[in-house]
């Protein structure tokens, strides 16, 4: 039986289908049979970041009104063959799907997969509402920053209200030179803020910024991901460290080579 995960995120932007995508990735590459589904009806680009747009033939809409099986709508990775995705429809006019179709849906794929990844709208509204309720566990991705903190803790307190077996949290694209210097969030001091168990930690990372399909290796956001994946399904508890290699005197030298660059 498959773990049913909703990433979602209180404020757009922070990078949270760019992180299913990578999550979804590194747990395929453990042989895990991975589904990510993208609830972000209208808005959805889970297929574009896969570079497998040009492969969507149905969608969750066609599956649900039953205009397709299910499994005609996945579309299976061409670089891992045990990572599957479940597109969005960008017609949204084809129809409303509700949670409890959803939840329907996802209940049939459950046998064969072990893990389900449900791409969650930002923001608390009913696309939120129908991504969480289809799901038994939450990731929250956030950014360092007051707006992005503020719209997760918000988004937290909803997640509670929902009989989930755990509320994890996420800090994406932090800077360990800005954390030094004061001028950004450190992500423990986030993750207690929230009263949320940390999950991961991701620098901000160039390589994973500019790349399309995201199979980046040995770069530090690749790194991350290996790291949260294992946090995930061995139930481990290490976080990047995007924050020593800036302290001491040397680590005063490379912030100030970081500011300048």
């Amino acid at each position: 039986m498959a773990r049913k995960i909703v990433v979602t995120s209180g404020k757009g932007g922070v990078g949270k289908s760019t992180f299913t995508a990578n999550l979804g990735l590194r747990l395929a590459q453990r042989g895990l049979r991975v589904c990510m589904i993208d609830l972000d009806l209208g808005l959805n680009n889970l297929d574009v970041i896969m570079d497998v747009e040009n492969k969507v033939i149905f969608d969750i809409v066609d599956a649900v009104e039953g205009k397709c099986r299910i499994k005609q709508a996945l579309v299976q990775d061409p670089y891992c063959n045990s990572l599957y995705l479940l597109p969005g429809s960008r017609n949204v006019s084809k129809g409303v799907v509700s949670g409890q179709n959803v939840k329907v849906l996802i209940n049939k794929i459950s046998q064969i997969f072990d893990y389900i990844l449900i791409d969650c709208p930002a923001g608390v509204g009913n696309g939120f509402h129908r991504a969480v309720s289809a799901a038994e566990e939450a990731v929250v991705v956030m950014t360092p920053n007051l707006p992005s903190v503020r719209d997760a803790k918000k988004t937290v307190a909803l997640l509670k209200s929902y009989d989930l077996i755990s509320v994890k949290g996420v800090v994406n694209r932090l800077r360990g030179d800005m954390v030094m210097s004061g001028d950004m969030m450190d992500a423990f001091e986030i993750f207690s803020l929230l009263d949320v168990e940390p999950l991961g930690i991701v620098p901000e990372d160039d390589f994973l910024s500019f790349t399309g399909p995201v199979r980046p290796q040995n770069t530090p956001s690749d790194t991350a991901f290996e790291m949260i994946a294992t946090n995930l399904h061995e139930g481990k508890k290490d976080m990047y460290d995007c924050v020593s290699r800036y302290s001491g005197f040397f680590g005063n030298i490379r912030r100030k080579i970081k500011r300048r660059a």
